[in-house]
């Protein structure tokens, strides 16, 4: 098990990370979101040993992580981060990137894996092609195999498929995350995409400005958000007031709703006017005004702008 207990963090005499708890069990994928700048990046770099903590202590299996005062070559031998950068050698082949990490004593053996990481990636028909004539998203799958190749116990994912297109990045998120299940191995990805936390995470932790605002499993950290911050990380959310859906008289009280859990009906208790219609390929996300407030719903097919239509909650779109 991961444990990471009360640490503080900073490059600087500011603090980046403010006493962040929390543990992550052997073979788990654990998401970590938060707006940009948020302390993501560094929470990743720590965990792996870059930097000597401020304060507090992290643990794997009991044993201490620790920084570069104890150690030459910074991280520790068993973890694997993936830097937004990649960390690539450019004039040297993809092949050669993936194995550069496996021994030469094996020759057949290294070939072998090389082939394997290489499939999973989706990069075989590119092995022979030097880095540096790759694109962005390519040379970002290399560089996801590359951290494979010695199969890590705790891998540490920093925005991994930031670069890749979504037609590979879909088939790719599947092959990568079950092959880490397979393998048990721990994986940390820090990402913007909440496909990367709902659909493959484990659990969730979310941060906001470098503390910890919420860790749980996936799906109770989107359907329970604690606070608008945490469920706008999803996409576009409501904050209602309880009193406009007639279920409190405490005018203070407010429901965070996202877009497809309001819905059209005859007499429904809020009263919008339709503003603007954004095709999203199974359905619309419909803009419109709630007198001054902006409210976003779902809907089968576009309704004209000005149109005045009845919203009510949709009962059977909560998950939990």
């Amino acid at each position: 098990m991961l444990s990471v207990k009360n640490i503080s963090f900073g490059y600087t005499e500011k603090t980046i990370l403010h006493q962040l708890s929390f543990t992550v069990k052997t073979g788990q994928n654990v998401a970590v979101i938060g707006e940009s700048g948020c302390g993501k990046s560094t929470l990743l770099k720590v965990i792996y040993g870059m930097y000597d903590l401020d304060a507090g202590e992290i643990t794997y299996k009991g044993q201490p992580v620790t920084g570069p005062k104890h150690n030459l070559v910074p991280g520790m031998p068993y973890m694997k981060y993936l830097a937004q950068d990649f960390d690539l050698m450019p004039y040297t082949t993809a092949a050669e990137n993936v194995g550069s990490f496996l021994s030469n004593f094996y020759p057949d053996e290294k070939k072998r894996r090389t082939a394997e990481l290489l499939q999973i990636v989706e990069m075989e028909d590119f092995a022979d092609v030097k880095v540096k004539f790759l694109s962005g998203g390519q040379q970002q799958r290399i560089a996801l195999a590359k951290v494979l190749a010695l199969e890590p116990q705790v891998l540490l994912l920093d925005e991994p498929f930031s670069h890749i297109d979504n037609f590979r990045k879909n088939a790719l998120r599947r092959n990568l995350f079950a092959y880490l299940k397979q393998k048990g191995v721990t994986c940390i990805i820090a990402t913007h995409d909440s496909t990367d936390a709902l659909s493959f995470a484990d659990e969730t932790i979310v941060i906001k400005k470098g503390t910890l605002v919420d860790k749980a499993p996936s799906k109770e950290i989107y359907y329970k958000a604690k606070d608008k911050y945490t469920a706008s990380l999803f996409g576009e959310v409501n904050e209602i007031k309880l009193e406009l859906l007639t279920l409190t008289n405490n005018s203070e009280e407010t429901i965070l709703l996202y877009p497809h859990q309001l819905i059209i009906a005859d007499n429904g208790p809020l009263k919008v006017i339709v503003k603007q219609c954004y095709f999203k390929g199974s359905r619309y996300l419909i803009k419109a005004a709630l007198g001054r407030q902006a409210l976003f719903f779902e809907h089968y097919k576009e309704i004209p702008t000005e149109t005045e239509v009845s919203l009510t909650v949709d009962r059977n779109a909560f998950g939990v």
